[in-house]
């Protein structure tokens, strides 16, 4: 025989004995010398190997594959745990093994525990490819959700964060283009929604957005939503809802719809101003979006909206705006200035040092000094700029008001230093930055 498939054949250890690992060919050598007579024991020094493994080929009529003895793993007993906390922390094996740490006190190696979770990882990648299309019934939903995108205004590109909210029945979308994705315009965009559409649907369903959710349990699926968006919720008369955390899929109709948006509506255009830009959505979803044929209803969204869904909406007749506004809390600074997201807007120069009360709508900055409003600015939609009202410094005399004023007006187009926002730690000394003889008395 040839020895070189004895000598070269793998080792395996049954215990404390070691055997060899016969190959397919040498099993079946040693069936057809079987079948000429020889016996187990024969055959078996003819091999090298112990004629109890001959024996056992011979039983079971051909090769049989060595199974290696299952060992004890520290990892026995916590299949249901491994499972809930790889799921949990979406297919992190490393975070896994560092709570195996703190909280079973079990010290593994990665790999160990990667061999532990394959069969959940592969679990996860299914869910993420599975999807069960959810059909709502007319005015049953509407998905909202925001876009970003990077567009060509007049010679620059500026970011532009596009809002989409799609009818969940009719598929018939409405667009609106913001600066930011700040509450304001959620609540903004949404409203311009109910009025193009003529009503509200039962629910609305959106993403785990800052703005609008502060907490979302993944394993309770508990909610807990902003405030001022239940306030908003309930002067319109809709739920509001949030989708799974990690499962965009679940309000695939908006994410679709923004995708849409950005490759049909915008891509290599360019516009003179952002005004144009905010007419050319407008057209471009009654002329396009509302017309063409959707590729999952087979109908165009208008004739469907006009057919089924107007009718199902709840009416928004009589219903004032909402009018959402942010309150913030600023102390005046030495520059007779508060700092509004990244810009500095003038007040009296009486009021340095003073606490006041900001009101930042969509289109203007209010400030009020108990119930008093001292100044009013339209929102200034850049960063690190000075917006000044020079009636603010009138009273102020000697040169140092003339320096303090050019220097404010002089600054529009220089970048400004980081304002103080009133905190403890860097809230200024009453009165700290103007002179004595010209401090409110």
């Amino acid at each position: 025989m040839d020895e070189s498939r004895i000598t070269g054949s793998r080792l395996r250890t049954n215990g404390s004995r070691r055997e060899v690992m016969k190959t397919p060919d040498d099993v079946a050598a040693m069936l057809r010398l079987k079948a000429l007579g020889w016996g187990c024991k024969r055959i078996g020094r003819e091999f090298g190997c112990s004629h109890h493994t001959v024996k056992r080929y011979v039983e079971a009529g051909g090769f049989v594959a060595f199974h290696q003895p299952e060992r004890a793993s520290k990892l026995d007993g916590l299949g249901d745990w491994l499972r809930e906390r790889f799921r949990q922390h979406r297919g992190n094996a490393d975070v896994v093994r560092q709570d195996l740490i703190a909280e079973h006190g079990i010290t593994v190696s990665l790999r160990t525990v990667e061999r532990a979770v394959a069969g959940y990882r592969q679990e996860l990648v299914a869910e993420a490819r599975a999807t069960v299309r959810f059909e709502t019934p007319p005015g049953k939903q509407m998905q909202i959700d925001f876009g970003e995108r990077l567009v060509e205004i007049a010679g620059t590109k500026v970011r532009a964060y596009l809002f989409v909210a799609t009818l969940g029945y009719s598929r018939r979308i409405h667009v609106r283009a913001f600066r930011n994705e700040r509450q304001e315009s959620w609540f903004d965009g949404l409203e311009s929604t109910l009025a193009k559409f003529g009503g509200v649907t039962e629910e609305v369903l959106f993403d785990n957005a800052r703005a609008l959710v502060e907490q979302h349990d993944l394993s309770t699926r508990t909610v807990v939503f902003n405030p001022k968006l239940l306030s908003f919720a309930k002067h319109w008369g809709f739920r509001p809802r949030a989708c799974a955390p990690y499962r965009a899929r679940t309000k695939g109709k908006t994410e679709n719809g923004v995708g849409y948006v950005k490759r049909n509506a915008i891509a290599g255009r360019r516009f003179v101003s952002w005004d144009a830009f905010e007419v050319h959505l407008e057209a471009w979803a009654r002329d396009i979006a509302d017309v063409r044929i959707h590729g999952t209803t087979g109908e165009a969204p208008m004739a469907r909206f006009v057919r089924e869904e107007a009718v199902k909406l709840k009416s928004i007749a009589g219903i004032p705006p909402f009018h959402a506004a942010r309150e913030l809390s600023r102390i005046v600074q030495g520059d007779c200035s508060v700092e509004v997201d990244a810009n500095a807007y003038s007040v009296p120069w009486r009021l340095v040092g003073e606490r006041v009360r900001v009101t930042v709508t969509a289109q203007t900055v209010h400030v009020f000094h108990g119930a008093r409003e001292v100044a009013v600015h339209a929102i200034h939609e850049g960063r690190l700029q000075r917006i000044v009202d020079a009636a603010h410094f009138e009273g102020l005399a000697g040169a140092a008001a003339r320096s303090i004023l050019a220097g404010l007006i002089g600054a529009g187009n220089s970048r400004r230093q980081k304002f103080g926002q009133g905190t403890k730690a860097s809230r200024p000394s009453q009165h700290a930055s103007v002179p004595s003889r010209y401090r409110r008395t």
